[in-house]
């Protein structure tokens, strides 16, 4: 990668992982926090905490086809604007309906695809798959450090304060995208990132590429729905205050994080990718059923927390790499494109639903729902071929 490449890459992740650190660092205190809005129910706690899903998924091919008309910047700010409005109105707010309507706008800044549009047009296509693979472990360390930075903030901050933190992260997100993000020469439509809504239905029909599809879904889905509930739990059941959870937190992820590297390393050299995935799917059932099973013991507790965040990572590794794989050359931007705003509307789906289950049956029992999802994913999942190392159509464009 050449100078401007490499700044193009550390720039545009720096924007993005901003953004994820806004949207992600109250996910461990949300449903506590949503608890104390007024008019707050157990179905509107889930359906606010997952709503910005669905406001993502809706809006992140409208902004990358608004981008190649208006200009890749001017839609990424404008999108950072909505996002930092949307953190304000859930600072402000006492309210579970103020909380909805500012968490859909977080979401409908959807910038993501743009960014990426973007770094297409900054990169060369030989050094295409090391700038995404930048912005891909930004996007990873950036969630890991969200999840222990909310509970850890919250002593002093407060969730409200955390959304205005927010707030000042989209601010300095775009003073980085206009001092030091470079102005493409040319922007143009990029076959291997942008999606082509021609080719939409002909890549939904693809069963490879529909069962990668589905399992994104899923995973966001129960990661989402358990998410509504895992907080709940620590400090009712385990006896373990939201300003606390942090020590919980810090060496799960460290040990999951230790753990989940060998095994990505080692599916990818010894092409048993499918060995691996289906693994760590039967990790995430194992962690839903210690969790409704042992709700009470903090040490159990944390035993799932450590499988549930191993098996996450190394399903959140694999599945763009598997969609890359399978998805034909021409229409891997349209594959992305799918694969994308599936995992949004699983995080919309898994939000709401587990809101819906909590309300009408109790707090364990969305970890027996999330069980019995991973079985069922389980079952799909077996079907799945496992995909080749390389695949010879896109060998010249690595």
């Amino acid at each position: 990668m050449n100078p401007i490449e490499r700044r193009s890459a550390f720039t545009l992740a720096s924007v993005m992982s901003l953004r994820m650190l806004g949207l992600f660092m109250v996910l461990p205190l949300f449903s506590l926090y949503a608890h104390q809005l007024l008019g707050a129910t157990p179905a509107l706690i889930g359906f606010s905490l997952g709503i910005y899903g669905l406001t993502q998924a809706v809006f992140q091919i409208p902004f990358g086809a608004w981008s190649d008309k208006f200009g890749r910047k001017k839609m990424i700010t404008l999108g950072l604007f909505i996002f930092i409005l949307g953190s304000m109105v859930c600072a402000c707010t006492h309210t579970i309906h103020g909380m909805i309507i500012g968490r859909a706008l977080q979401g409908a800044g959807a910038v993501g695809s743009t960014i990426i549009a973007l770094l297409a047009d900054l990169t060369r296509e030989n050094q295409r798959s090391k700038a995404m693979a930048i912005i891909g472990m930004t996007i990873g360390m950036s969630f890991s450090l969200a999840m222990l930075l909310g509970p850890l903030l919250n002593t002093w901050l407060q969730v409200n304060g955390i959304f205005w933190l927010a707030s000042a992260m989209g601010i300095f997100a775009i003073f980085i995208l206009h001092k030091w993000v470079p102005q493409p020469t040319l922007t143009t439509w990029h076959a291997d990132t942008e999606p082509e809504r021609h080719s939409f239905w002909t890549v939904l029909k693809l069963p490879e590429l529909a069962r990668l599809n589905v399992s994104i879904f899923l995973l966001h889905a129960i990661f989402t729905a358990s998410f509504v509930v895992i907080p709940i739990s620590l400090q009712l059941h385990a006896h373990l205050h939201a300003n606390h959870q942090w020590m919980l937190y810090l060496p799960v992820l460290l040990l999951a994080f230790i753990g989940s590297i060998p095994c990505i390393i080692i599916a990818e050299k010894k092409q048993r990718l499918k060995q691996f995935f289906l693994a760590a799917i039967f990790l995430l059932s194992g962690a839903e059923l210690l969790l409704w099973l042992f709700a009470g013991s903090l040490i159990f507790s944390a035993i799932s927390l450590f499988l549930f965040f191993t098996g996450f990572s190394v399903l959140e590794a694999f599945l763009p790499s598997l969609v890359s794989k399978t998805a034909p050359a021409a229409r891997k931007g349209t594959a992305l494109g799918i694969y994308s705003c599936s995992q949004f509307l699983g995080i919309f789906v898994g939000g709401s639903l587990a809101g819906w289950l909590y309300g009408q049956f109790g707090l364990t029992d969305v970890f027996l729902f999330c069980a019995i999802l991973t079985i069922l994913w389980a079952t799909l999942a077996f079907r799945m071929k496992n995909p080749q190392h390389r695949i010879p159509s896109d060998s010249n464009n690595e």
